[in-house]
């Protein structure tokens, strides 16, 4: 049996549009509604409460305060005298000038005024008085915090300042706020290549791009900062070298919420360490290996590295499946898949869809009782506009189109991170415009998977993705699974199968590729600027 609310605005107040529209919400969540109307007498009240006997009681009264109070104070000596006080929940709608008389009378399990944010309206049907979370109740890994947060999606952001003073700051001042379920800590380059390697490091640039943590209590510190306001949970980059000792060293200091690894990058690929592609592939293997051990999920960085560098969609795509197969060869039991809209910058937001779509049905197929993918969205980057009033609604719109993902998680890009590093503000504001996007659209949104173009669009790319892979196979017959084989994935670079245009003269790939964004789609071009088909592609290559 469905659980029953009441609503009412009680004594003379007429303001009963914030008690209907709660009621709407509850209805949401499997309650059903009694709405009474304006104005209704504390008797009359009490007499609905006896007879239908709800689980959930919304009064609302915006008026006066020593009215309030005598309301307030008949309404709690009724219940007590009927025995019903402490049957039912009771809510209240008021105005900030009215919580702390209500307070005091002490019969409201939640007294909203306006100022909470959406999601504590939410949350206050399924857990009740949001106000009164303790520690205990933000979960501290990321299954159970997902769990705890629906139907909302939660929220990250990534965030390292120039010094650690600084970041642990902001990350107080962040977690104070409540508004971020995961602060993801981005280090300076130098950290993340050097970090165990100090001497190595370039002193002139340290703090470029992210904090300079230099050993184990900048960690702890940050982590420390945390421990307040929602307690969010904590992550950070996987290092560009010495990707095991940092997925050891982020499970014991920060308590690392997942690691995200790429395949083949943070090498000679991208410049961002000098490791060899094959030695790149086998260590990031490792560290994948390392996180699974240590009961951390996992995410791989790979489909947008391809994406960021002007890949076909359909080479993107496939990536993106190799990262997600490895890490259930590999024994993960909880893997994030990121994807990363408007990128690169341009393609058609019916395309982005399409794209997205194809790569949820592909590692759709994955899935099983030991192994669960979650969903995550983002914004990318290099589409934002350097005018802010620009990005903001930018950020909007990628927020609104990443939500037919059904997102378990949403990355929060910055408004402001295309033009400086963000601060705190920065990254609160940021927080607040996607929670504004996630008030108004997380129900009700159409079904636009069923538009044609993008049907048709998505079975394109997974064909052209099974090609893909199956063309990868066949370079390693011989092996057990060709699609985790460091040999096998090496050789499907170099020899162009995996190819961008952005890799034109790096010594380990081909680089060949020619690809146009056409009609809104990135799709491969010949030398003449004609569109070719994947199978046409890697015909010109020999296959």
């Amino acid at each position: 049996m469905n659980k029953k609310i009441v609503g009412a605005s009680l004594g003379s107040c007429v303001h009963v549009a914030g008690v209907y529209r709660f009621l709407q919400l509850a209805e949401e969540f499997g309650y059903r509604s009694l709405f009474l109307g304006p104005a209704i007498s504390v008797p009359e009240l009490v007499r609905v409460i006896e007879r239908e006997k709800p689980h959930v009681v919304m009064v609302g009264y915006r008026l006066y305060e020593e009215a309030a109070r005598q309301l307030f104070t008949e309404l709690k000596n009724s219940l007590q005298e009927k025995k019903l006080l402490r049957s039912v929940r009771l809510l209240l709608s008021c105005t900030p000038a009215l919580r702390d008389v209500a307070t005091k009378v002490g019969i409201f399990d939640t007294i909203f005024t306006g100022e909470e944010s959406f999601e504590d309206v939410v949350q206050s049907l399924k857990k009740g008085n949001v106000s009164r979370l303790s520690r205990e109740q933000y979960p501290q890994t990321l299954p159970e915090r997902i769990q705890a947060k629906a139907p909302f999606p939660i929220l990250r952001h990534h965030f390292g300042l120039p010094t650690v003073e600084e970041t642990v700051r902001g990350i107080a001042d962040i977690s104070e706020t409540k508004v971020l379920d995961v602060i993801s800590l981005g280090p300076d380059q130098n950290a993340q290549e050097f970090f165990f390697h100090p001497e190595k490091m370039k002193r002139e640039e340290s703090g470029s791009g992210g904090v300079p943590v230099r050993n184990r209590e900048d960690l702890e510190r940050i982590y420390q900062a945390s421990r307040r306001g929602n307690f969010p949970l904590l992550r950070c980059y996987s290092g560009t070298n010495d990707l095991v000792r940092w997925a050891k060293l982020l499970k014991e200091t920060i308590n690392v919420a997942w690691g995200a690894v790429p395949i083949f990058w943070y090498s000679v690929l991208d410049g961002r360490s000098q490791r060899s592609l094959d030695e790149a592939i086998r260590e990031n293997q490792e560290a994948v290996r390392t996180y699974i051990e240590l009961g951390v999920p996992i995410e791989g960085l790979e489909a947008h590295q391809w994406s960021l560098r002007d890949a076909p969609d359909s080479v993107a795509v496939a990536a993106f499946y190799l990262a997600c197969h490895q890490a259930k060869k590999f024994g993960a039991r909880y893997y994030v898949a990121q994807y990363m809209f408007n990128t690169p910058p341009g393609i058609a937001p019916w395309a982005d869809l399409a794209k997205m779509f194809a790569k949820q049905e592909l590692v759709a197929e994955l899935e099983d009782d030991h192994f669960q993918i979650f969903t995550q969205v983002r914004g990318g980057l290099a589409h934002f506009a350097s005018n802010l009033g620009v990005a903001k609604g930018q950020l909007g719109a990628t927020t609104a189109l990443g939500l037919f993902l059904k997102p378990h998680i949403v990355h929060v890009v910055g408004f402001s991170e295309g033009v400086r590093l963000v601060g705190s503000k920065e990254v609160i504001e940021s927080a607040q415009i996607v929670n504004g996007v996630l008030k108004d659209l997380l129900w009700g949104l159409p079904d636009i998977a069923r538009d044609s173009r993008i049907q048709e669009r998505k079975e394109e790319l997974k064909e052209e993705v099974k090609i893909l892979l199956d063309t990868i196979r066949g370079l390693g017959e011989k092996k057990e699974d060709p699609l985790v084989s460091p040999q096998t994935l090496a050789e499907a670079v170099r020899r162009g199968i995996l190819d961008a245009p952005h890799l034109l003269g790096n010594s380990e790939a081909l680089g060949r590729v020619k690809t146009r964004i056409v009609q809104g789609v990135v799709r491969p071009v010949d030398e003449e600027g004609r569109v070719i088909s994947e199978q046409e592609r890697l015909r010109r290559l020999g296959f």
